[in-house]
């Protein structure tokens, strides 16, 4: 069972409230991934999907293309699954093909010269999934975050839904450390004035 080859009882997760697993715990899952363990894969799928859904979804604000791009990414993760050193924690790495598939697919509808949001995709509910980040965005911040470039939704997504640091997100995006920086006070500076002016 996926319980026992991923950390016993303590590992299993429900619907709405994921436990963190611990180290060990997602080490021995991942080993048992890499050896074929359906159970394990399955186990790795539940821990991870909302995350890196609810991320896919803040970046392209579009709920079909986000459940793409987060089964894809997972697709091309397993795939990998075999060269992954599991020393390693799983969640950056998969974060890391989650937003890179994101920020692809927005420039992509860009160049096809789509431009808005059905209103209804974008509330905060309409992603439909529960996460277990401390920071539950508002259907304004949402809206606003919208109005971002793919490249500094990005920043704001893996800063402050999915908590890396700005060291962290350089190395996922291959980026210098000062271009995050600087990504992410402008983002923040546009967000500010747009849900300030949205207050009035």
């Amino acid at each position: 069972m996926a319980a026992a080859v991923c950390g016993g009882e303590d590992a299993r997760i429900t619907a709405h409230v994921p436990r963190e697993p611990s180290p060990r715990q997602e080490r021995a899952c991942i080993r048992a991934a890499q050896a074929g363990s359906e159970e394990a894969l399955e186990q790795l799928f539940r821990r991870h999907w909302n995350r890196a859904h609810r991320a896919a979804y803040l970046v392209v604000h579009d709920a079909a293309a986000a459940e793409d791009i987060a089964q894809e990414a997972f697709l091309a993760a397993l795939r990998s699954l075999h060269r992954f050193d599991r020393r390693r924690p799983f969640a950056p790495w998969l974060h890391r093909i989650v937003v890179n598939r994101a920020i692809d697919w927005s420039r992509s509808r860009s160049l096809r010269g789509e431009v808005g949001v059905e209103p209804e995709l974008v509330s905060a509910a309409a992603a439909g999934y529960e996460v277990e980040a401390p920071h539950r965005y508002s259907d304004e911040v949402v809206e606003a975050l919208a109005s971002l470039s793919p490249e500094h939704r990005a920043v704001v997504v893996l800063r402050y839904l999915l908590e890396y640091t700005p060291g962290e997100i350089a190395g996922m995006l291959e980026l210098p450390r000062g271009t995050v920086n600087s990504r992410l006070r402008r983002a923040l500076d546009r967000l500010r004035i747009l849900v300030e002016g949205e207050a009035r």
